[in-house]
């Protein structure tokens, strides 16, 4: 029987979830060129404003004209480079661990620890609302694998009681489309009491999270023995590309030997490395961009409420607004465009059914009038909506 692909895009048009990419024609920033035309973005995972830092480009260029443009290889055969091996250094005492390890995407790094980690007769326990690179790791471990409710120690308690052989409990530190925080020290509590080892994917949480930005373990006080396996992805408050892992020479050397999309991947260019590692002393030394963003949340939460808008319990730069129809989503986004705003829709998959959102992400980059300017449209906009004049 042959595919009919063209009735599954029909589908997928006629239930308001069909997905466009959007044409960028400008580096990042708050002020973006998309499709022909000049918008004020709210969409960007830019969280610090470093991803068209000056500073960060320049250390890109020094390090083409030092390094060349490519890895070459894998980093097990030629494509190691100096680069590579002091931001792993930096990163790794930056998070306050023996080794961290770089990987070429957060995806990659997800997928290459759990299923380095774990095989057949383990158990893989994750949050219903993990990210779709822990839920497909997970999935092709060979592990047992579970999902316990959402942020739910207790429910995270009852699978560890049905746990057989090594078990590792996976979550996302900030998670991406709530924006809401996991509660690592209930979390941690439970598998330590069934002697579980804890990973977290912080991608989120890295940058604004933190006294000095080290992310929701720094938030919340923990170390090493609390989360073993540590992520932590680059192409966001970082500004760059990439992703790490960090924790123990033992579990760093593990990943070496058995994590596949290590093994078999080429290196990211050593000049990434570069800019990476300039991004990594902005991100640690100006403390004034978390002390914005900061500012901005709470201004955003603020206005936002006051015009009746459903926020969910978010602190950080990641701002849903509830809307459930998808079609009522896409309308708004749409209305916010033809005012010079871009705020992106999420619809399901990505959510839950009957979850639709706007994800609104902010940036120390944005400017204050440039958040009142997001206020005063989504209140014209959110009105219209109500009234049926959209």
């Amino acid at each position: 029987m042959p595919f009919d692909l063209a009735a599954r895009l029909t589908e997928r048009r006629a239930a308001s979830l069909y997905r466009q990419r959007p044409l960028l024609e400008s580096p990042q920033g708050p002020l973006v060129r998309v499709d022909g035309r000049e918008l004020l973005a709210f969409c960007s995972n830019d969280y610090l404003g470093l991803a068209n830092h000056p500073q960060v480009i320049e250390a890109w260029r020094a390090g083409a004209v030092c390094w060349g443009v490519g890895g070459g290889a894998s980093h097990l055969v030629i494509g190691h480079s100096t680069p590579h091996h002091e931001l792993e250094e930096a990163l790794a005492e930056f998070t306050g661990r023996p080794r961290a390890l770089l990987f070429s995407t957060g995806y990659m790094a997800n997928l290459g620890a759990v299923t380095a980690l774990l095989e057949q007769g383990d158990t893989v326990l994750e949050d219903r609302l993990n990210h779709a690179s822990l839920l497909d790791a997970g999935l092709l471990s060979g592990a047992r694998f579970s999902r316990y409710l959402h942020n739910d120690a207790a429910s995270l308690s009852t699978r560890l009681d049905k746990a057989t052989g090594n078990t590792l409990v996976v979550s996302d530190g900030v998670f991406s489309m709530d924006g809401d925080l996991a509660d690592l020290p209930a979390l941690c509590a439970a598998a330590k009491t069934k002697g579980a080892w804890v990973m977290v994917d912080d991608a989120h949480g890295f940058g604004p999270l933190g006294a000095t930005g080290g992310g929701i373990v720094e938030h919340f006080g923990l170390g090493q023995d609390d989360v073993q396996v540590l992520v932590g992805t680059l192409g966001k408050a970082f500004g760059t590309a990439g992703a790490f892992v960090a924790g123990s020479e033992e579990l760093i050397e593990t990943l070496v030997q058995f994590a596949r999309p290590y093994i078999y991947t080429t290196s990211q260019p050593p000049a990434l490395a570069c800019a990476t590692l300039k991004s990594l002393e902005l991100l640690r030394s100006e403390h004034w961009r978390r002390e914005h963003l900061n500012a901005l949340i709470k201004r955003f939460r603020e206005g936002a409420r006051a015009m009746g808008l459903e926020l969910m319990d978010s602190a950080t730069p990641i701002q849903p607004i509830l809307i459930g129809d998808s079609a009522r989503a896409m309308r708004l986004s749409q209305l916010l465009r033809e005012r010079g705003l871009l705020v992106t829709a999420i619809r399901p998959p990505t959510v839950p059914a009957g979850s639709a959102r706007l994800r609104v992400t902010l940036s120390a980059a944005h400017s204050s009038a440039q958040l009142e300017l997001l206020l005063e449209a989504l209140a014209e906009c959110w009105t219209l909506l109500e009234h049926g004049d959209a």
